[in-house]
């Protein structure tokens, strides 16, 4: 709802640094919502996790830049050749393209029931080597994978990660969890915070 959505952003602001926006919103609301964002001066992280072949790709992302945003993100499960056609597609602007690695409602279980044989952290490091070679400016994984990725990536390299559960919350439907201080501790440059803080009843005490 983008009534509560701007309510919460408003409540929010001067606590967090930025907003993700995933599809769940921006379905519903579209790229003007994005454009009142940006122009408000709020940092704006569009989780869109674009997956198609090279050449939508590249206009997505390109079209996503133009909305001012900070960070859009593709799956790295589309290939090298997607990647690097994401990178085009952000050149010249001030958007960094992540590349989502294994989404953190993924175990080793549900991986198998796709046809993927690796487990959780070999395909995220495998996936965060190919972000890097073609281009991107970070990854997104679960913050058990960050230090991992951490020992591969050149300076710069962003990695965010979803996934975080404070203490005593409840992990609802994410399987690859960990605390704030666990992530930060193994190299997590940023943190994704959802549900600990849009459905608590304090959300800035939270």
């Amino acid at each position: 709802d983008p009534t509560a959505a701007r309510t919460l952003i408003d409540q929010l602001s001067g606590t967090v640094c930025w907003f993700k926006i995933g599809m769940t919103l921006y379905f519903r609301v579209g790229p003007d919502f994005i454009r009142s964002l940006t122009a408000d001066g709020h940092q704006v992280f569009l989780d869109l996790k674009s997956h198609d072949i090279p050449h939508q790709v590249e206009g997505a992302v390109a079209g996503l830049a133009e909305l001012g945003v900070g960070l859009v993100t593709v799956h790295t499960g589309g290939g090298p050749a997607m990647l690097r056609a994401a990178a085009r597609g952000a050149e010249g602007s001030a958007t960094t393209v992540l590349g989502v690695t294994v989404l953190t409602s993924l175990d080793e279980e549900q991986l198998s029931a796709v046809g993927i044989s690796p487990n959780p952290a070999a395909l995220v490091e495998q996936r965060a080597r190919i972000a890097v070679e073609c281009g991107l400016g970070g990854i997104v994984a679960s913050p058990l994978e960050a230090e991992r990725v951490s020992a591969l990536s050149p300076s710069g390299f962003e990695i965010v990660t979803p996934g975080i559960r404070p203490a005593g919350t409840a992990s609802q439907d994410q399987r690859r969890i960990a605390t704030p201080a666990d992530a930060i501790a193994a190299g997590a440059t940023r943190l994704v915070v959802g549900r600990p803080i849009t459905q608590a009843s304090d959300p800035v005490g939270a």
